[in-house]
């Protein structure tokens, strides 16, 4: 076809592939098979529970495709929207979303025991508050980076943002996203270069809130109490993680068949959404969880490769920070569902119900493609360096090795 040369074990594209050049083919490969491997399973989670509430067994089927589309909108404009713009956006954005979890609690739509969403249910704030919260306080590290080390300018002030947003959502209450967002701007501090002193601070603080928490919290102690009783014995465990452990159960290696699974047909709580994963397993077994479970880990090991490679440490911490935040979310939801964490909220990406969450997730999907595009780390100069997919990520230093090395260049050139 005449489409490129291999020079030294290396493989150089000609012109022609330049739209090659512009995008990073396993992320994109890894989210298109988590989309449709979602919506599969999001019929079948929710067909019964449809046509019982809605009279249509495709109406929340129907609702995902809208929002995919709107998502994935989303996600194009963004992988061209330049990231270095969220600098002058950003702030505008924190606002908005401030204003929004402000408005659920004045509002006050109570649905399962909490007041999370507008418009009856359709949009949940805290899911984009996660997304803007990621941008927000990477935009900030890095304007503040050479403070860091200044607890004054550094600690303290991130402290009081994270405080800020973690509380308008725990008020909801939504102990999970709360949490989420709060390790997530822990995790960013760490990898912008705070001193590890500052870290081990963060990490004390941190499980002494966690105390406070389960301490007065009367859903976090519950769901603390029936995590610990679960680990002791799995019949005193809470009664949806015993019907997780039931679907489980019946899935074997390979599953009853997509669409045989009847736990959720006989009571699992929240099948198309949270306990998602527990349908997935009780009809692909566990063959289509290690599936799923590889699915997330490409896309993981995509988003870090890119966030090794960005050109400059905003790059780094905005590309590091979504992808964290994917993979913990799917973590987290998967560890629920086997007994491995206290039960907590959180939606398993590109597959629960949920516009909000999706179309989020999307969002930060396009901003890693654009950090990508802008690097050249899909084929940097033109090639593709088979080596790379043996790389180490190392977060922390990647920038700092780069900006010497460059320094250096430029001192060259100019001598």
């Amino acid at each position: 076809m005449g489409t490129g040369t291999i020079v030294n074990n290396r493989f150089t594209y000609s012109p022609a592939k330049k739209l090659a050049r512009s995008v990073d083919v396993p992320l994109i490969l890894a989210v298109v098979a988590l989309v449709v491997f979602g919506l599969i399973m999001l019929y079948s989670a929710s067909f019964g529970f449809s046509f019982n509430e809605f009279g249509s067994p495709t109406y929340m089927f129907g609702r995902q495709v809208r929002w995919l589309a709107l998502g994935i909108a989303l996600a194009v404009g963004l992988s061209i929207f330049d990231y270095h713009h969220w600098r002058r956006v950003v702030v505008f954005a924190m606002l908005a979303t401030i204003a929004l979890l402000v408005t659920v609690l004045f509002i006050n739509e109570m649905r399962l025991g909490a007041s999370r969403s507008l418009f009856q249910g359709s949009y949940q704030p805290s899911e984009v508050a996660k997304l803007i919260s990621i941008i927000y306080i990477t935009v900030w590290l890095y304007a503040k980076r050479d403070f860091l080390h200044d607890i004054s300018l550094g600690l303290i002030p991130l402290g009081v943002i994270l405080g800020i947003i973690g509380g308008l959502i725990y008020l909801q209450p939504d102990l999970s996203a709360a949490g989420t967002v709060l390790v997530l701007g822990g995790l960013l501090f760490f990898l912008a270069g705070a001193d590890i002193k500052q870290i081990v601070f963060i990490l004390i603080l941190a499980i002494f809130m966690g105390w406070i928490i389960v301490q007065f919290s009367v859903t976090g102690q519950d769901r603390v109490t029936s995590f610990l009783a679960g680990l002791e014995d799995p019949t005193h465990a809470s009664y949806h993680v015993q019907r997780s452990f039931e679907a489980v159960i019946k899935g074997g290696f390979f599953g009853v068949g997509l669409g045989q699974a009847d736990t959720k047909l006989t009571g699992l709580p929240f099948a198309p959404t949270d306990s998602i994963f527990a349908v997935v397993t009780e009809e692909l077994g566990l063959f289509g969880a290690m599936l799923l479970i590889l699915l997330y880990a490409v896309l993981v090991w995509r988003g870090l490769v890119i966030a090794r490679r960005a050109p400059d440490m905003l790059g780094t911490l905005l590309a590091a920070g979504v992808t964290f935040w994917i993979g913990l979310e799917a973590l987290i939801n998967m560890a629920v569902m086997v007994g491995l964490m206290p039960f907590a909220g959180n939606a398993l990406p590109f597959v629960s119900a949920g516009g909000s969450n999706l179309v989020s997730t999307l969002c930060a999907i396009g901003i890693i493609l654009n950090i990508s595009r802008q690097s050249g780390e899909h084929v940097k100069n033109e090639e593709i360096d088979w080596r790379s997919f043996g790389a180490i990520v190392d977060l922390r230093r990647g920038n700092g090795r780069r900006s010497v090395s460059r320094s250096r260049r430029s001192r060259r050139t100019h001598v």
